[in-house]
């Protein structure tokens, strides 16, 4: 008996036309690796890019890969970046739901509907879940694909445990096209009758994704290039329906090197990683974006670019064909570009909990900030660089020795004999009273003033290098606990 219609006309009459729509659908199984969130961001900027709609679909259908907290990660990564979505499992929308496992009925009719079309049949073998995975099954014909209708139906009627597969062409071939790789075209001999739905009524990967983008209305699909041999069979199954087909968008995987995909198991990072690493979003989003996409005409030499103007000027055809080299020396360039480009204020406030990892003292944190801002290109370098503050490390006498300064055991002795009494007399301790008494010493002493600051940063800071000279740091450090390093280090040098 043909099947009634109407539930699937009632579906197809939810359907927004008109305009671009893009989904990010990822499975929730840990963290966003750069891969998915570069997925996410085209997604995202091509939607923005021609006034369309983004949606966030969660697909949870493999149930024994979930990973708890892991859906909370994707909705947290998604805010933190900007990329704001119009329908989603949190905010609703026209063709709710959007997750996956609470669409399980919807798939089962499908598929049902297939089989109804000859496009699909019901097999009642038993395979190996592994053997499935893997493509390396006996590619003869399934016995189950010759059973008559009717008796699959009396074998489905009885209860029989059954999957459905996909019947795939014997003869011909199948094109599909796409934005970035062209037309490409496979023999469907070449093709396996893939599982469609499971034993346990869910379906899998490849039958969700079309049957989705199809109720969900979405124009283009973006996704990588490992799944372009996938193409043929949602191209197939898209004709089986009679549905329109979607522009495919594959995209070249993101590399560690150029024999290696970046994974997560050989410890390549994820977007929290970055941020635990001392990177920024801002930064992140933006190195993501050029890795494999390049931008046209006017802005083709430009690389810093804000996520509002990526939204305004990304273009499709700037996706590049090849893998994308993820260089960690790169995003740190980016990311100094982003932290020196930040108002002082905001930097001081994102550098402060870093400071704070090593300096628990009582010092002017935007002071210190401010010495930090053009110094480094990480947050997570901040500790470190400032940890003298709290306390005068260990450091060996050779330090005051500097052959651009001009400077030995001698002439730091002596300098540092002048300074002390200099800054014991300064009133009030100011930046600009401590550079004016230390520029007037060096010029009474008659010596250039690299020779005169030297000794005064190595004893105040036990450091030979720090963000910031001997003023800045001197005035942060206060009056009494700066002359308390200078007569150190002076006992240093004579003993």
């Amino acid at each position: 008996m043909a099947m009634d219609m109407t539930y699937f006309n009632e579906m197809e009459a939810k359907i927004p036309h008109g305009k671009v729509r893009t989904r990010f659908a990822p499975s929730p199984t840990g963290y966003m690796h750069v891969g998915n969130l570069r997925t996410a961001l085209y997604t995202w900027l091509i939607a923005r890019a021609n006034q369309g709609t983004f949606i966030l679909r969660i697909e949870d259908t493999d149930q024994g890969r979930l990973v708890e907290g892991a859906t909370d990660v994707i909705y947290r990564t998604m805010a933190e970046c900007g990329l704001n979505h119009d329908e989603g499992p949190d905010v609703g929308g026209p063709v709710a739901p959007y997750i996956q496992s609470q669409r399980r009925d919807t798939y089962g009719k499908y598929a049902r509907l297939l089989v109804e079309k000859g496009a699909a049949y019901y097999c009642f073998c038993e395979k190996a879940e592994s053997e499935e995975d893997s493509g390396e099954f006996d590619r003869a014909d399934d016995p189950c694909r010759s059973l008559s209708p009717e008796e699959a139906q009396r074998r489905v009627d009885a209860g029989e445990p059954y999957v459905i597969r996909q019947r795939i062409p014997h003869e011909g071939t199948t094109t599909f096209h796409d934005a970035i790789f062209g037309d490409i075209t496979v023999e469907n001999k070449t093709l396996d009758d893939q599982v469609l739905l499971k034993r346990d009524g869910l379906p899998t990967y490849n039958f969700a994704n079309v049957i989705d983008d199809h109720l969900m209305g979405i124009t283009h699909v973006v996704r990588g290039s490992e799944y372009l041999s996938s193409a043929p069979k949602y191209n197939l199954l898209y004709e089986s329906f009679g549905w329109e087909i979607p522009t495919y968008v594959h995209c070249s995987p993101v590399m560690r090197d150029a024999q290696n995909k970046m994974s997560k198991r050989h410890g390549d990072p994820s977007y929290e990683d970055l941020k635990e690493r001392g990177y920024l979003t801002e930064a992140i989003l933006n190195y993501v974006a050029l890795l494999g996409w390049s931008p046209r005409g006017e802005y083709a030499e430009e690389e810093i670019f804000s996520l509002e103007k990526l939204a305004e000027i990304f273009d499709m055809t700037g996706i590049s064909k090849s893998p994308a080299i993820f260089d960690i020396a790169k995003l740190d360039h980016f990311n100094a570009v982003y932290l020196r480009s930040m108002t002082p204020e905001a930097f001081a406030k994102v550098a402060e909990p870093y400071i704070r990892q090593s300096v628990k003292g009582d010092f002017d944190m935007a002071a210190i900030a401010g010495l930090l801002q053009a110094r480094c290109e990480k947050l997570t370098d901040i500790p470190e660089k400032v940890d003298f503050f709290d306390a005068l490390p260990e450091y060996d006498v050779a330090f005051f020795t500097n052959k651009k300064s001009k400077t030995d055991s001698a002439v730091c002795t002596a300098m540092l004999k002048a300074a002390i009494p200099a800054l014991e007399a300064l009133t009030p301790w100011s930046q600009e009273a401590i550079h004016d008494a230390l520029v007037g010493l060096a010029e009474s002493l008659g010596v250039k003033n690299a020779t005169l600051m030297w000794p005064v940063r190595i004893a105040a800071a036990g450091k030979l290098v720090t963000p910031g000279g001997a003023v800045e740091i001197c005035q942060i450090l206060g009056k009494d606990e700066t002359l308390r390093r200078l007569r150190l280090g002076l006992s240093k040098l004579e003993a």
